[in-house]
């Protein structure tokens, strides 16, 4: 159905289910699933150029700059011109979405619109396992063992800032950010919003609006 490569983002505040509907884009339609947390881990441990300069920040518990996270994506999105994608966590900022804008038109951008009290539940409830990244709920995506990451059998932790107090802030802070972001991308026309308390039932909308664009690699949606 396309013959040109299909260049996607998702936008979502944390505990949104960004994660989980990446995984799901990525397995029934191909699409390599770029994640900004990823790749900062993997410089980061790599020691990279890049790698170092973001641990500088982050150790001193600042937000890693603009120009060091667009620096590390550019660099990846490089690595990946023949390849169809989907972006997560970039662009976070308009100077983020500006530099990617040199660089790539974008097809899709989808941006989940979840209410606050289901936001505060989902990240009071969620656990991580800081190496890889991989978050777990024990709602909907428990570890097979209760405080044990499923793949390395290394326990879980509680983020510091998702514990209630710390996650209006920065739900706060998320909004006023992306705002610009969404602003943008619906002035282009390539914004498509999805809005819910599930994500199982917001996903079969999110599935047919990718089918449109690009032929599923699955025959049937895959969970």
């Amino acid at each position: 159905m396309a013959s040109k490569l299909l260049r996607a983002v998702i936008l979502g505040p944390p505990g949104s289910g960004k994660g989980t509907v990446c995984q799901r884009i990525a397995q029934n339609f191909g699409l390599q699933h770029l994640s900004s947390g990823h790749f900062l881990r993997e410089n980061i441990k790599a020691n990279t150029e890049v790698g170092g300069m973001a641990k500088q920040y982050i150790e001193k518990g600042l937000l890693v700059p603009d120009h060091v996270i667009t620096r590390l994506m550019l660099l990846e999105l490089e690595n990946r011109r023949d390849q169809h994608w989907l972006l997560d966590g970039f662009p976070r900022t308009l100077v983020q979405a500006e530099a990617l804008d040199k660089i790539c038109e974008l097809d899709l951008v989808i941006t989940l619109n979840i209410p606050f009290e289901t936001l505060k539940d989902r990240l009071s409830r969620r656990w991580i396992h800081p190496p890889s990244g991989r978050v777990y709920n024990p709602d909907f995506n428990p570890p097979h063992v209760h405080g044990v990451d499923d793949i390395t059998g290394e326990p879980l932790v509680q983020q510091e800032d998702d514990r209630p107090e710390a996650v209006a802030a920065r739900l706060r802070q998320y909004k006023e950010v992306a705002k610009p972001v969404i602003e943008l991308y619906k002035s282009r026309g390539v914004l498509h919003q999805f809005s819910g308390t599930e994500t199982n039932k917001i996903w079969p909308y999110v599935y047919t609006l990718f089918s449109n664009k690009i032929t599923p690699i699955q025959s049937k949606e895959a969970y």
